[in-house]
């Protein structure tokens, strides 16, 4: 079963895809968003062509579990995808991105810190976390 999973940002959207037979996950891309509004028809266009089970969005929120401003609009973003008729979860991502950036920095430095690769491979973390929960949800 193919599952796709979305890094939310108001600039940026992290986006990797999974299968859920093996619990593994790849980056596929980063979508720009314009003036905090999506790319729709890009973000159509890839659940189009993966046709997924589910849409994992990550959640941010604060480090005790509170919600920040941007949690808000993750939430809004994670209800339009439900509209398209998927199954959509929130699935919490507090740190994705401070890891995605100390793994990328150890494969390949500095070079490899750029916000696509960021963003697509916090997206990578989201789906692979919750493949690690999901059985205890």
């Amino acid at each position: 079963m193919i599952i796709l999973s979305f890094d939310f940002g108001t600039t940026n959207i992290g986006v990797a895809v999974g299968q859920e037979l093996t619990h593994t996950a790849n980056a596929l891309t980063s979508i720009r968003s314009k003036n905090g509004v999506p790319n729709w028809y890009q973000i159509k266009k890839i659940i189009k062509q993966w046709k997924p089970k589910y849409i994992i969005v990550g959640l941010p929120l604060n480090i005790d579990g509170t919600n920040q401003n941007i949690t808000i609009k993750a939430r809004k973003f994670a209800k339009s995808l439900q509209k398209m008729s998927i199954n959509v979860k929130l699935h919490d991502e507090r740190l994705s991105t401070v890891e995605a950036k100390s793994i990328l920095f150890q494969k390949g430095g500095f070079k490899s810190l750029t916000k696509n690769n960021i963003d697509s491979f916090s997206a990578v973390l989201i789906l692979e976390s919750w493949f690690l929960n999901k059985n205890k949800l």
